[in-house]
Formats: structure tokens, C-alpha cells, sequence
């Protein structure tokens, strides 16, 4: 289950990181300025996303994106409202905990860090 949980929320949160760099789905925070925030934050979407799916680097990558969802939360949701339902920080706060959940669980059985010897 820790092999899927990893699969399936990197899948989710890739999807976050090819709206923003390749513009699918259609987003108006298509195609950012490059080394923007946004284009940064989407850069680490899409390819810390992508080793997290097969669980290559797992807990450093893990860590990296638990930080920028932190900062995300606290930069673009929080000074909206305090409340993450009214300021739609509902997901960042989410990925934050669970992608720091990976750095201290590993990948799971299912990985590349796993068939490569580099995790426990």
C-alpha cells in the first residue's frame, strides 16, 4: 500500500506540474516565465513528480517537494484566509505531510531505489 499511496499521489501531483509547463490541462498558469516561481514550483511538479512514480531518489526528492508545498501553502493560500477549506490550501498542506510521510518511509516494496539497492 506505501507503493501505491507514493504512485498514485506523485500521478496527482504531476498532473499540477504538466499544466503549468506544458500546458495540459488547460490552466491560465500555463507556460510561466522561465526560472519564475511558478515555472520552478512546476519544474519540481513534473520531474519530482515523475521520480516519485518510480520511486527513484524517493526520500530526498520527497523531502525537496514537502518543502515546496510548505512554501507554497504559506506564500500563495495562506495569506488568502486563515482557513485551508476557504483559501484552497487543502492539497498543499496534504502533499506537504504526505510527501514528508516518504522521507521517513521510504518508497515501498515496489521502486526503483528498491530494486537498486538504495533504500533500506
Amino acid at each position: 500500500m506505501l507503493s501505491i499511496l507514493r504512485i498514485v499521489a506523485a500521478l496527482i501531483f504531476m498532473a499540477h506540474g504538466t499544466q503549468k509547463i506544458l500546458g495540459f490541462p488547460a490552466s491560465d498558469a500555463a507556460f510561466p516565465a522561465v526560472m519564475s516561481k511558478l515555472w520552478i514550483a512546476g519544474m519540481l511538479e513534473l520531474i519530482g513528480g515523475a521520480l516519485l512514480v518510480v520511486g527513484l531518489f524517493t526520500r530526498p526528492v520527497a523531502f525537496v517537494l514537502s518543502g515546496l508545498m510548505a512554501a507554497a501553502y504559506w506564500m500563495a493560500h495562506a495569506p488568502r484566509d486563515a482557513f485551508p477549506a476557504l483559501n484552497g490550501g487543502d492539497a498543499a498542506i496534504l502533499y506537504c505531510f504526505v510527501f514528508l510521510y516518504f522521507v521517513f518511509s521510504g518508497p515501498g516494496p515496489i521502486s526503483l531505489d528498491k530494486v537498486l539497492k538504495r533504500d533500506g
